[in-house]
């Protein structure tokens, strides 16, 4: 059998819905075109293609901006979905966050593949196809992990009977006598399944794909049976890297853990210390000091296109457990740019975000008294400038000065245009400073989307490890949550002559220390599509309006209100559709929709 790229596998997918189409009548096609489960035996390019359909359904796979329905940005796009929502009108049958439809369709199309994949004649090599069967079956387990986390994330809740539920667990593919009307298990099952499907996928699967040239390379259990290094490489060589691997789904599990251990899911039964472990169990991959290994340069993996042009194909920076393709593009550069820059502004950072932003120090700004009101962006966390573009501050590939002052002349100034800032700022991070969109000379760069980055990994290990064993507890890894914050703080800049003085201070104060850690998560994570999640995960507060800053002249800056937020208690949960909900009498709404 020919390697499958990830790459090909939607044109696999259209050539399996298209091929050998007859002429004679579209609407009553021909028999050979029904291919039913016995004919896939005989065609691996077609049985891989209902695995395909998982990896095109990936969530990860595009940028939300969810945060624009947060305490950290607003969209200037009137007719944003996310906008729309976060200001009052979240219902049941209109949730821009629906992930119910495409993953649950998906869900389908995977457990049809695991029924099929042992009859699939995977390669004339008997020794190859028991090992195609294995790692095919194996990513499709770790899919429907992923799966599954990204459901509990967006439609697991309390029910109207008071219950702490997940999804309807189908492990059986569903057919026209199948009974659709089936109840949603609770959240603590959920779990238990997604580990399940976790711990075959990483039983299955390498932690690493790489082409190998020494038999002793090959790992025991294959090379027991007499597999070469040829053949073990046409499997699992660098064919197959950015699939799913043993490391992406034991990090799917830790993703999962923080969930289930998080306020709004306490009453699954998982604890901070098995959060805290699981964390651990992905870290210590890179070696018996992992805090060590923190990328010195992660916090910027977006920053330089022509390094991520370099990457070869599959490869990660250590910052990334898992990512997308490279692509070569400038559309998050013209969705939001600076107008003066040819871009349209979509997603403006708030002041409530710009002040989560410390001092030099690592003194909040309510607590330093380095902070000047009338300066407020000098002597910050370097990581404000990096994310953040302020007024006087500079962009784009000319490095222009960017003016958001509402008595700016250009139409990057506050509320000048459709598209310019809603609250003072534009963001920077994601966006690759050397694009030109300007139309007439646009020049593009290379960029990819994290699916998983080892910082995420980090933050979730320290959050998990300070609920667990407080602020220096190390539980059996000999690291700390405190350990981990001081090196991201690090790395981000922070510390003066007195290296990083407020984190000392806290140091020993669990409930500080938890404040700190949501803060990081929120600074190192921002625009990432996290901050909607973790709002409700924590139960914070959802309701804190969003804030700008207007700069007149030689006025002092002050504050402006840009945008309630309109949500309700019942919204720390999302809605299972309504349509699902009316149609199947055993699916239970959660409470309040």
């Amino acid at each position: 059998m020919k390697k499958i790229r990830l790459t090909a596998i939607a044109a696999i997918m259209t050539a399996a819905m298209t091929l050998n189409t007859g002429c004679d009548d579209l609407f009553d096609p021909a028999i050979e075109n029904h291919k039913g489960a016995s004919a896939l035996e005989e065609l691996p390019a077609w049985a891989v293609g209902m695995l395909g359909h998982a990896y095109i359904s990936n969530p990860l796979g595009a940028w939300s901006f969810n945060d624009v329905a947060t305490d950290d940005a607003v969209s200037n796009d009137p007719k944003s979905n996310l906008r729309i929502m976060a200001t009052g009108s979240w219902r049941a049958n209109n949730n821009p966050l629906d992930r119910w439809q495409n993953l649950r369709a998906s869900w389908q199309y995977i457990n049809q593949f695991i029924e099929v994949t042992d009859k699939v004649n995977w390669a004339a090599d008997p020794l190859v196809a028991e090992m195609f069967k294995e790692r095919f079956k194996g990513d499709a387990y770790g899919m429907r992990a992923l799966f599954m986390y990204h459901l509990l994330m967006a439609h697991a809740g309390v029910d109207v009977n008071g219950q702490l539920s997940g999804i309807p667990i189908l492990l059986q593919s569903e057919n026209l006598g199948s009974d659709f009307n089936i109840p949603r298990s609770s959240f603590a099952d959920c779990i238990k399944q997604l580990n399940e499907d976790a711990d075959l996928a990483i039983s299955m699967l390498p932690e690493e794909y790489g082409d190998i040239t020494d038999d002793n390379q090959v790992p025991q259990k294959y090379r027991a049976l007499g597999v070469t290094s040829g053949q073990y490489t046409r499997v699992f060589g660098d064919n197959a890297k950015n699939r799913m691997s043993a490391k992406i789904a034991r990090a799917i599990k830790a993703q999962a853990a923080l969930l289930a251990a998080s306020p709004a899911y306490a009453a699954s039964g998982v604890t901070w210390e098995e959060a805290a472990n699981k964390m651990a169990d992905v870290l210590a991959k890179l070696g018996s000091n992992p805090v060590s290994k923190l990328d010195p340069t992660g916090n910027l993996w977006y920053v330089d296109g022509s390094q991520i042009e370099k990457m070869a194909a599959g490869y990660n920076a250590p910052e990334m457990l898992w990512r997308s393709n490279k692509e070569k593009s400038s559309t998050l550069e013209a969705d939001n740019y600076p107008p003066t820059l040819f871009g349209k502004g979509r997603v403006n950072p708030t002041q409530n975000l710009v002040d989560a932003f410390p001092m030099l120090d690592g003194y909040p700004i309510s607590q330093s008294t380095a902070y000047d009101k009338a300066n407020p962006y000098a002597n910050r966390d370097p990581r404000l400038a990096n994310y953040i573009l302020y007024n006087g501050a500079k962009a784009g590939s000319q490095n222009k000065v960017i003016t958001t002052a509402e008595d700016g002349t250009s139409n990057d100034a506050l509320n000048k245009t459709e598209t310019s800032t809603r609250t003072g700022y534009y963001m920077k991070k994601l966006l690759c400073q050397s694009v030109n969109a300007d139309p007439n000379s646009k020049t593009e760069q290379y960029h990819i989307k994290p699916f998983i980055r080892y910082t995420e990994i980090f933050l979730g290990y320290a959050e998990a490890a300070n609920e667990a064993w407080g602020p220096t507890g190390t539980g059996s890894h000999g690291y700390s949550a405190y350990d981990v914050i001081k090196a991201i703080r690090k790395r981000a800049g922070i510390g003066l002559g007195n290296d990083d003085a407020y984190l000392e201070s806290i140091k020993s104060d669990k409930n500080k220390m938890r404040e700190l850690i949501r803060n990081e998560r929120r600074l190192e994570l921002c625009f990432e599509g996290f901050r909607f999640w973790d709002l409700r995960r924590w139960k914070a507060p959802l309701n804190e309006a969003a804030k700008g800053i207007k700069i007149k002249g030689t006025d002092a800056p002050s504050y402006i209100e840009v945008e309630k937020r309109d949500y309700k208690d019942h919204m720390y949960y999302g809605p299972i559709p309504y349509g699902e909900v009316i149609k199947f009498s055993n699916l239970l709404q959660n409470q309040g929709w």
